[in-house]
């Protein structure tokens, strides 16, 4: 988990980094700040269970899918990433590991996760699908229509709400008229939780335990990470927020990494010797990861039709 966490929090600053050098372009929305929710969850899941994202979508592709070579080919546009260079930041995708990709409409994950969990159980599988949606996507009309679908269907969903504080640039208090979201999903007679969205094992706490209800057959449960973006909403919009407020969630407090490596050295789990070298083999592998693309070939213009192309596999 903690090698995970590192990995997503590195591999957003190197894509920070590459983003203002002018090697990738696009839209880009970070993830940092967040990582235990991924991490959290996808470590609850198996690889044939199904995740849906945001338009934030990174860490919960490194976290379910775990190629960071083929992840940042794509963030590179380059023929070898994980949808073949056509989809950039927002969509990433990897069948393979049940990674249903990103979405550039916010909410727009939600019907695709309750299709994929009707899937399942129609088919009579015991897998179960993830989906990842924030706190704006939360008051989008798709989510009531879903909350309904998998009440009354008892689909294997669980809907992971990442209250995050913001939607873009707008404070959940000015968009959200109570505290807490997940109890939306009590008048549909559906179970509801609410975690700490910066603490690694209460995420996979809850999800697990989703999970486990999803597979014995008692359908969907809605949970909500309290959490935190520590970056602006995308590359492009400056960061208007009290930085006060900032250095306070990044602080050991509030850091979820900072928080999981304390707790694991003062459990005796992890030494610094220990520490140490998983933040090397993180650099080892996000170095491997950005040579791999920048060596790999630009997508083929053949590649964007649907007889060409390889994308998806």
């Amino acid at each position: 988990m903690l090698r995970r966490m590192v990995t997503i929090r590195r591999f957003e600053e190197e894509v920070k980094r590459l983003y203002r050098a002018g090697e990738i372009t696009g839209a880009i929305h970070l993830y940092i700040g967040q990582e235990a929710v991924a991490v959290g969850a996808c470590a609850a899941l198996r690889d044939d269970d199904v995740v849906t994202s945001t338009h934030r979508p990174h860490g919960h592709c490194i976290a379910k899918v775990w190629d960071l070579k083929r992840t940042m080919a794509e963030m590179m546009g380059r023929a070898t990433g994980l949808s073949g260079g056509f989809g950039g930041s927002m969509h990433q995708f990897c069948r393979a590991k049940g990674f249903l990709g990103g979405n550039g409409i916010v909410g727009g994950g939600i019907g695709i996760a309750a299709g994929a969990a009707f899937a399942a159980q129609y088919r009579g599988t015991s897998q179960v699908t993830v989906c990842f949606f924030s706190d704006g996507a939360s008051n989008q009309g798709v989510l009531q229509e879903c909350l309904n679908v998998a009440a009354l269907w008892s689909l294997p969903l669980i809907l992971l709400c990442e209250n995050n504080r913001y939607a873009a640039t707008t404070p959940v208090g000015k968009s959200t008229s109570r505290a807490d979201i997940a109890p939306r999903a009590e008048p549909f007679g559906l179970p509801w939780a609410i975690c700490d969205g910066n603490d690694v094992l209460d995420v996979h706490r809850a999800v697990a335990a989703a999970v486990a209800r999803a597979r014995r057959g008692r359908g969907a449960t809605f949970i909500e990470a309290k959490t935190y973006r520590a970056e602006p909403h995308c590359g492009i919009i400056a960061d208007g927020r009290d930085p006060a407020e900032l250095a306070a969630w990044r602080s050991p407090t509030h850091d979820p990494i900072l928080r999981f490596e304390s707790r694991l050295l003062e459990d005796g789990i992890l030494s610094a010797e220990g520490l140490q070298a998983v933040h090397e083999a993180v650099e080892a592998d996000l170095r491997e990861a950005v040579e791999f693309a920048r060596r790999s070939p630009w997508p083929a213009l053949a590649a964007a039709s649907r007889e060409g192309s390889a994308v998806h596999a």
